[in-house]
């Protein structure tokens, strides 16, 4: 039996309520028992490990809806040039930059299968824990197609990998099973073109209203949900009428698409992030000639979404598309929500609390209070004073997920008592 008490810092428990200064957290094992003002908690009689959090600010983990963690970069000439295993090693490193960032669980949106997922679980590999979605589904000529105009294709392909490609309801139904037999926690669908398609473009509706709704069905009947990548509004509208709850992305937000979320009570992951990143590719020449006006426009629509998405009150959390751009730099997407209208609190949430009811793992994770996994992240900084610091891997100075410390950065000066 393992207990901890963390001390000697201010409380930010993600519930939205005033900061605790001088806050102690007691756990036991992975879970979190008490909390409250030090010197207020009592204490068990068993031997404790004291942390002391050196003034700075404790949170919840956070937690990432949209990441790739099979990615590091994306280019589609990659599969040419790098040896399958490859890929895997590359993702041990792009897990634990994601964990040391701050963030202890991720919703992968794409490539990884159940074999990464296990290997967190096991421990074999540190990481986020994850939910996955394995293979995201396309259209012939979509987001997720590889074939291109020359008639070549190029993708990545393994036994228990299913194809992305499928056309008609018949073949949807079989490949959301498929999906769901390698392991999927959620389906992701290509509703519309995207901004590194060769072949299409963001605004382009991907599959029919038949097709979605037959996903939504085949997900439901193993009670999982489905995640649509969408840009354009005719997509977007699309995947709300057919029950989609998750909409990534959500650029191209009109007058129509704001009503539809709220009547079902669907919820935006903006990924301003990769948005972000992407014009920064844009500026020093790194991106495709076919991506660069679509970058530009996405950015500047995307901002404009995210900013009528707040006034009216739609949901958003937070969702990266880390993979695509760098990991590690995840919780940079928090000082971007406050500037489409976030205040800090608000973005703190959109990484832990709501993360978590989108996830439906809010009776284990999102905020820190006792009955939670002892998902506990400190940083140095202040974020309801500076929240771009949060996005800062060096100002996260202790990760804790499930009661075990996998980045302590002040180590030798933090544990007061073994």
């Amino acid at each position: 039996m393992v207990y901890f008490l963390i001390r000697n810092g201010t409380l930010i428990d993600g519930n939205g309520g005033k900061p605790i200064e001088k806050a102690e957290i007691l756990i036991k094992n992975h879970e979190i028992i008490d909390l409250g003002v030090e010197g207020s908690l009592k204490l068990p009689s068993d031997k404790i490990k004291y942390l002391d959090a050196r003034g700075g600010f404790i949170l919840p983990g956070f937690i990432d809806c949209h990441v790739h963690m099979m990615f590091t970069g994306f280019h589609f000439e990659d599969p040419l040039f790098t040896p399958l295993s490859l890929y895997f090693y590359q993702a041990t490193l792009n897990l634990k930059r994601t964990l040391n960032a701050g963030v202890t669980t991720a919703r992968d949106a794409g490539m990884a299968d159940f074999g990464v997922k296990s290997a967190v679980e096991q421990g074999l590999i540190t990481g986020p824990r994850l939910q996955i979605s394995v293979m995201p589904l396309s259209t012939t000529g979509g987001h997720f197609d590889f074939n291109h105009k020359s008639g070549h294709q190029v993708k990545t392909t393994y036994p228990g990998l299913p194809d992305s490609v499928c056309d008609g309801e018949e073949e949807v139904r079989k490949r959301v099973r498929e999906v769901l037999r390698a392991g999927a926690d959620v389906v992701k669908v290509m509703v519309t073109g995207g901004v590194i398609s060769a072949n299409d473009s963001p605004e382009h509706p991907q599959f029919t209203a038949g097709e979605l709704q037959v996903m939504v069905e085949e997900a439901s009947f193993r009670g999982l949900p489905v995640m649509a990548h969408a840009h354009g509004s005719s997509g977007i509208k699309n995947a709300l009428k057919a029950g989609i709850k998750s909409i990534e992305h959500g650029t191209y937000l009109d007058k129509e698409c704001i009503p539809l979320f709220l009547e079902n009570d669907a919820w935006l992951v903006p990924t301003m992030l990769v948005q972000q990143i992407n014009m920064e590719k844009l500026e020093s020449g790194e991106l495709p000639e076919f991506s660069s006006e679509d970058a530009r426009n996405v950015f500047i629509k995307g901002l404009e979404s995210v900013q009528k998405a707040q006034k009216a009150g739609i949901k958003m959390v937070m969702g990266t598309d880390s993979g695509i751009g760098p990991h590690g730099q995840n919780l940079r997407e928090l000082g971007l929500l406050c500037k489409a209208g976030m205040d800090p609190v608000e973005a703190i949430q959109a990484g832990t609390k709501h993360a978590a009811e989108l996830l439906g793992c809010q009776d284990k994770i999102g905020t820190i209070e006792p009955g939670k996994l002892a998902d506990v992240v400190i940083c140095s900084t202040n974020p309801l004073q500076d929240i771009d610091s949060l996005g800062n891997p060096d100002n996260i100075t202790m990760v804790m997920k499930g009661g075990r410390i996998y980045k302590d950065t002040e180590h030798d000066i933090r544990l007061l008592t073994d």
